[in-house]
């Protein structure tokens, strides 16, 4: 994997394609993502994230996380 731009963080997959960030595969286990970003998402530790942003209806990894934030400062 080659280098990334200035001022990213990190190494990150890229589409061979377009040359953007690749997104998140939906097969990853959401306990991994809860040991990843230190967020909870209440009990669903089992699911994949494909089964998180369908029952949750959204998008991406990105949009349910911002979600989850908004809901954390209501509460």
């Amino acid at each position: 994997m080659s280098k990334d731009a200035p001022k990213m963080k990190g190494l990150r997959a890229r589409d061979k394609a377009s040359g953007k960030l690749r997104k998140k595969r939906e097969d990853t286990k959401v306990e991994t993502l809860q040991k990843k970003y230190h967020r909870r998402f209440a009990g669903h530790s089992a699911w994949q994230l494909g089964t998180l942003l369908k029952k949750w209806r959204k998008g991406s990894l990105k949009k349910a996380l911002r979600a989850k934030g908004k809901a954390k400062k209501r509460a």
